[in-house]
């Protein structure tokens, strides 16, 4: 079979499950409706399996075009399937995380009432998400980056009965909007800069616009930094970056295998890709380099600070999501493109069996998502314990799982860089690794060790989750295991020279940290792993062998802990600023613009009619008399008219 066909059945095989079963969710059995949809993304990662071996190691690339799809006098786009090795490792993560996790929802959602459109969702999910990593032009891009954002309202807000889950979907799709709103600038800055939205005729332009400059406020600013400016808040949208981060913990509210499938692999790792498919243009503008560095470092920091003090399993993990992301793009904006991607590879396996091992203990603890109510159950769910162990490890950095060697490249670059930027980049990012460690062996302590905190009721029904739920976890621990191990050694990802990436990914000589990296200080190497060392050790004192230690650090810096569990009081400061004026600004167009002025026309005329009506019906008595009386004056008063015109 040719790579061409490979190509098309990994691209649409979703599409056509999620339409068989999404099309016909009130007449499908939900066995039938789970076997189609599995099916369909288990064939995609099939396929992504051999495209793989085809385009990443075999050196092959895969273009179709599929349809001429846009035509408005000049501007043409393509519909077009574009396989490159960026691409190909994307779509590998992608689908093999996507169908462990549609497998998994077999026994998770077991009870649940909705079944086929709950795996109907997720299929089209993962089609939007391939279309996004597919695109060879921006517009194609940006279609899949709007049906994620679709397909994650939906995910989001699947229980819509709950209100905090329909409030939590509109939220991701505002929020997201605001980020999408400055990509689509950006695409039309880049079609009137380029003639082009085809990345295979941006790129080579780009040396012939780098003086070329646009007005804004006044100044001349050069139109490269502009354009990634504008595709950068597109991203801090996408992949949560800080200010534009609120959203994502909010997401929670959808069930757990969301949460693993949008934070793991998926949506929240577009921004990155996104980053690294436009490396040419982000490697023309130190500016947009630089404010992606800080941005990604406080990003860091800001979220592993949240982490430390919440007690919803869930909401810890997706915090720990948001600073990982963090991690990706200041990696980008030193210009180790392919240590962010790196990272984005073995997060998307050890975070997909974090947020999957949290919903196997959820699943066993009758739905509670409170740490605080846990506690003293490893013994009673020994293997999902097992697996929260090996996620921990791998998130916090130790070696040799795969987090390891991800987030030391991606520091030890930073150090590099050799830049204010990329120094505060490492120490916040160390300073982000002790947290990371401290508070997921806070979770793993409060969740399986100690006394329980539970009920006798809820304990009496903790049990292990079925196969369908324990064999994705135990899949999702191998890479956890060894994805960074085979990436950094076997296939050389984050060799200096780019010769894996091939023209996929580009950075000038001038900016090669990966070469620096690999000649840093032997503490700068170091200082990673006993960061997290030191973490694990920190979180055993106060957890285990001090517990009533954090309650008192709790007392004694309350509003520390308050500042922190209220996540930097983003919500509230974005309510006040966005969300009650607003509804202020709504109300009074309403009262005013809408009601006294603009509804007074049609109202006013209305009210004209009813009154000239009111007066007209006195004449209407009823009475014979009344009407011959009115007669013979009409009779008179015509006669005295003829009679004055002779």
């Amino acid at each position: 079979m040719s790579l061409e066909l490979y190509a098309i059945l990994l691209v649409f095989s979703p599409l056509v499950a999620a339409a068989a079963v999404g099309f016909n969710t009130r007449i499908i059995s939900d066995y039938l409706a789970q076997a189609i949809t599995c099916s369909g993304v288990i064939i995609s990662a099939l396929c992504a399996g051999v495209l793989f071996k085809s385009v990443a190691l075999d050196g092959a690339i895969v273009h179709i075009k599929l349809l001429e799809w846009i035509r408005s006098g000049s501007f043409i786009v393509d519909w077009s399937i574009y396989i490159d090795v960026l691409t190909s490792m994307m779509l590998l993560l992608i689908t093999s995380v996507s169908a462990l996790v549609h497998i998994y929802s077999i026994g998770y959602m077991s009870h649940d009432a909705h079944k086929p459109r709950f795996m109907a969702y997720l299929s089209l999910f993962t089609f939007c998400m391939i279309m996004l990593v597919c695109a060879d032009n921006l517009v194609q891009l940006f279609f899949g980056w709007e049906g994620v954002g679709l397909s994650s309202y939906l995910l989001i807000g699947f229980w819509y009965k709950r209100e905090s889950a329909s409030s939590a979907a509109m939220k991701a799709f505002l929020v997201n909007r605001v980020g999408d709103f400055g990509f689509a600038l950006g695409i039309f800055l880049i079609y009137l800069t380029f003639g082009s939205v085809e990345f295979s005729q941006i790129f080579p332009q780009i040396p012939g616009k780098l003086n070329q400059t646009v007005p804004f406020m006044g100044c001349e600013v050069s139109t490269i930094t502009v354009i990634c400016l504008l595709l950068f808040i597109g991203c801090m949208g996408k992949s949560a970056q800080l200010g534009l981060h609120t959203w994502l913990p909010d997401a929670m509210e959808g069930p757990t295998p969301v949460s693993a499938l949008i934070h793991a692999a998926t949506m929240v790792t577009a921004g990155v890709f996104l980053t690294a498919r436009c490396s040419p243009l982000f490697e023309h503008s130190e500016v947009a380099l630089n404010v992606i560095t800080i941005v990604g470092a406080f990003t860091c920091i800001f979220a592993a600070t949240v982490a430390l003090v919440q007690t919803d399993i869930k909401k810890i993990i997706a915090y720990s999501t948001c600073s990982q992301l963090g991690y990706m793009f200041f990696a980008s904006g030193v210009s180790a493109y392919a240590a962010g991607v790196f990272h984005l590879l073995t997060h998307g396996f050890f975070k997909a069996l974090l947020f999957l091992s949290a919903g196997s203990v959820i699943h066993a603890m009758s739905d509670e998502q409170n740490i605080n109510k846990m506690g003293g159950i490893w013994k009673l769910i020994p293997f999902t314990f097992v697996m929260m162990w090996i996620g921990s490890l791998a998130l916090g950095g130790i070696y040799p799982f795969a987090g390891f060697y991800s987030k030391d490249i991606i520091l030890e670059s930073a150090y590099a860089a050799g830049s204010i930027y990329g120094k505060t980049a490492y120490w916040l990012g160390i300073s982000a690794a002790v947290l990371t460690a401290f508070y997921s062996w806070r979770l793993l302590i409060l969740v399986f060790q100690g006394k329980t905190r539970a009920s006798k009721e809820v304990i009496s029904h903790v049990h292990e989750s079925p196969l369908s739920m324990t064999v994705p976890l135990l899949i999702l621990a191998v890479g956890a295991v060894f994805a960074g191990y085979i990436g950094y050694n076997t296939l050389d990802i984050v060799n200096s020279n780019g010769e894996f990436w091939r023209s996929s990914i580009v950075w000038l000589e001038h900016h090669n940290t990966l070469e620096k990296a690999h000649h840093v200080e032997a503490w700068v190497k170091w200082l990673p792993l006993f960061a997290g060392i030191f973490g694990i050790f920190t979180a055993y004192i106060l957890y285990m062998f001090a517990p009533n230690l954090p309650n008192r650090i709790q007392r004694t810096f309350s509003v520390v802990h308050k500042f922190l569990f209220n996540k930097w009081y983003f919500d509230e400061l974005y309510n006040v600023l966005f969300v009650k004026s607003s509804k202020l600004l709504g109300l009074k167009l309403w009262k005013i613009a809408d009601a006294r002025i603009v509804d007074s026309i049609p109202n006013g005329a209305a009210l004209a009619s009813y009154r000239f009506a009111r007066v007209v019906s006195f004449l209407q008595t009823g009475y014979i008399y009344h009407y011959a009386l009115v007669m013979l004056l009409g009779l008179v008063l015509l006669l005295t008219w003829s009679l004055i015109r002779i």
